[in-house]
């Protein structure tokens, strides 16, 4: 009827996989999603952990696309990018009028298929125009680690992947291994990812025989899963970092961790999504993901938020959901100062000026009061006049953030992420929790965790 009385054209591929099975769905619950089978595809590619990219690091800002890193051997370092390129337009169409979504969507989207850039570079006015083919690649979920100072050592996990255990493994390993007194944990903006990696994470720090998470749904009674009786944990101190975007896989893990007051959870509350979401194939290349249970952690708590107004209200009404931090604190605010600065790209600009005048640096480079005259005499040109109170009481946090891009396009990255760690408040909170927990007159970190939480 639909197709022969509606007053327009219908089209029934429209009307079924857009129309008829999402709004069935929708009265289930937020998480039960059908996929047509070009979001099926995209679902199996994100649950591996090969991808297709071009192998470049970029920061986005509102207009401006600016490259970081190019890793060797890439698309992206086949074409000749650098650090310090500018991205202008992406298939014809420019940055300049695109908010941070949108620019977003358009990067994700591009990975996809063969891409088209104008890329113009500081110093040159004439704009590259350049083709990149994506190709697969590793895509690790151990995105960082290195020293926070002698003993400490942070690890960044970014999702969980098949790989993610052993990955975490390699990483302590190359750090120090048992020889660490501490170990920061950041899971911030992680949105989780497969179950077993999740386990085998917490594995790793927990003993033998341990009950990690039970999973409770109307077909499901109170199964329990535990570590293996073959474990062998590490037993140095450790901190786990949340944020309201660490979800799933990354709630199990800390929400574990916190119940048997093995680590302090700093930072934020966690988004609260402990949802089993059993994922189905249908004809035609299409796919199913639905709920078909809950997880909880070892002492019992929902790791679901409540959702009002639906069956998972009544599911998850005994909590709040999601895991509390033990040490709660903000991530660093930005002044209107620091605002201007980075929408405006300065810190990117200025740095690539800098190494095309100066050449290479090298690790443990200092930023020289001349350097920061210098800067603020390009800002000046480009007029921006912060007053002398303004520049003053921002001068450190200017200081710190000019050094880390410098870093990031002189010496990669991580070397810049090494810089940022040092004024992240969330990090060096954890880190004064471990130096606390190593004094004999305080109780130890799990102690200390505990005590802050009220448990």
């Amino acid at each position: 009827m639909l197709e022969q009385e509606a007053a327009e054209p219908v089209s029934s591929y429209r009307a079924v996989y857009e129309g008829a099975i999402p709004g069935m769905l929708r009265t289930l619950d937020p998480h039960s999603v059908f996929f047509d089978p070009g979001q099926f595809d995209q679902l199996k590619e994100l649950q591996s952990s090969t991808r297709k990219g071009f192998g470049s690091v970029v920061s986005v800002l509102p207009g401006r696309v600016i490259v970081l890193q190019t890793l060797p051997g890439t698309p992206s370092a086949k074409a000749g990018m650098m650090a310090g390129d500018q991205i202008v337009a992406i298939n014809g169409i420019r940055l300049d009028y695109l908010d941070i979504e949108q620019l977003i969507g358009l990067l994700s989207e591009s990975r996809r298929r063969q891409v088209s850039l104008d890329v113009r570079r500081t110093g040159n006015a004439r704009i590259q125009h350049l083709v990149l083919t994506p190709e697969e690649m590793q895509s690790p979920s151990v995105e960082r680690a290195f020293l926070l100072e002698p003993g400490i050592g942070y690890v960044r996990v970014t999702s969980f992947d098949t790989e993610t255990g052993s990955q975490i493994r390699q990483a302590i390993e190359r750090l120090g291994g048992a020889s660490l007194t501490g170990m920061v944990l950041d899971l911030r903006d992680n949105p989780g990812g497969v179950l077993p990696a999740a386990l085998e994470t917490a594995s790793l720090f927990l003993e033998p025989g341990r009950n990690l998470l039970s999973v409770k749904g109307r077909s499901v009674t109170g199964e329990q899963m535990k570590v293996s009786d073959v474990a062998k944990p590490y037993r140095f101190l450790v901190a786990v970092l949340l944020n309201g975007k660490s979800a799933s896989a990354s709630e199990i893990v800390a929400g574990a961790l916190q119940d048997y007051r093995r680590a302090a959870i700093v930072g934020e509350p966690s988004f609260g999504k402990g949802l089993v979401e059993s994922v189905y194939p249908l004809s035609g290349g299409a796919g199913l993901a639905l709920t078909t249970a809950f997880y909880y952690t070892p002492s019992g708590r929902s790791i679901q938020r409540p959702l009002p107004g639906t069956q998972l209200d009544a599911a998850t009404r005994a909590g709040d959901g999601g895991i509390k931090p033990d040490f709660p604190v903000w991530p660093e605010g930005h002044t209107r100062l620091g605002a201007v600065l980075d929408a405006t790209g300065s810190f990117a600009t200025y740095a690539t000026i800098f190494l095309q005048k100066h050449g290479p640096i090298k690790k443990g480079f200092e930023l020289t009061p001349e350097i920061l005259d210098d800067f603020q005499g390009f800002l000046a040109q480009r007029n921006i006049q912060p007053g002398v109170s303004d520049w003053s009481r921002e001068r450190a946090w200017i200081e710190s953030r000019l050094k880390q891009e410098i870093a990031n396009q002189g010496l990669g990255v991580e070397a810049g992420d090494e810089i940022e760690a040092q004024r992240d408040p969330q990090i060096q909170k954890a880190v004064q929790v471990i130096r606390d927990a190593e004094k004999p007159t305080t109780p130890p970190l799990k102690a200390a965790a505990v005590s802050a939480s009220g448990r």
